[in-house]
């Protein structure tokens, strides 16, 4: 079985209060890596790596928290050399909403789902050029492919644009020592995705994929550290599907 050593890295993980962000934390703190794990509206409880992952709050809707969380957890660690961009919203935002209301949930989720990635992207960049290398792991959703519900719309095209982030960032600065990939989830057991699953069921969900059970955020983390560690360093720019095959590209 393959072991991952991740010991003397430092990493920052988005959204690391719950879900898919929570199981990526503590893999990547699993393989003795130093975590910073974001948190906004949810605290986080650490438990299994006291002192080896910290938490750090911000609210990623804000152009200048993004910043300063990066800064922050530079001041905190003295370096990083792993960002997961996994921090995402969606809201249920139907085209017949009043217009105020929809432009609002569609500049919310564009703010906390692209906007603070590319900010987080940048900074990263420009640290790693400086260290001579990093890795950076986006976090984004069948949806930027396949497209989503009606309902969905901003939230698909937020994920679409890291699509095109993660590409551009790996043709750009592969020359500066940093790769960075996408991980496209489908549907996965968690508190955003069981929002979605109260309004429109879970049949839907369950009948849209070809394995017998919906994924768990544990079915996503491995991924991201296996990423992390350098052996998939020639895979930069890649988009790899983890949806129990519900869209395949």
């Amino acid at each position: 079985m393959l072991k991952i050593d991740l010991s003397g890295k430092k990493a920052l993980v988005t959204g690391a209060s719950q879900g898919i962000g929570q199981a990526i934390a503590m893999e990547l703190a699993r393989a003795g890596a130093r975590v910073a794990a974001h948190h906004f509206s949810h605290a986080i409880e650490i438990r299994d790596f006291p002192g080896q992952v910290q938490p750090f709050a911000a609210d990623l809707e804000s152009p200048a928290q993004s910043q300063q969380l990066f800064a922050t957890v530079l001041n905190t660690f003295g370096s990083l050399d792993i960002l997961v961009n996994n921090a995402g919203l969606t809201i249920d935002s139907p085209l017949d909403l009043d217009d105020d209301r929809w432009l609002a949930d569609w500049r919310k989720i564009m703010a906390v789902n692209l906007d603070a990635c590319g900010i987080l992207c940048r900074e990263a960049i420009r640290h790693f050029q400086d260290r001579g290398g990093g890795r950076i792991i986006n976090i984004a959703s069948r949806a930027a492919f396949r497209g989503d519900i009606a309902a969905y719309l901003a939230y698909a095209a937020s994920k679409g644009g890291m699509v095109s982030l993660t590409r551009s960032l790996a043709r750009a600065f592969g020359k500066d020592n940093i790769q960075a990939f996408l991980i496209a989830p489908g549907f996965t057991r968690t508190k955003m995705a069981q929002q979605f699953i109260d309004i429109h069921g879970e049949e839907l969900v369950l009948k849209d994929i070809a394995l017998k059970r919906l994924t768990e955020p544990q079915d996503i983390a491995p991924m991201v550290t296996f990423l992390a560690s350098g052996l998939a360093d020639h895979a930069t720019g890649c988009t790899i599907d983890i949806n129990a095959a519900s869209y395949v590209h």
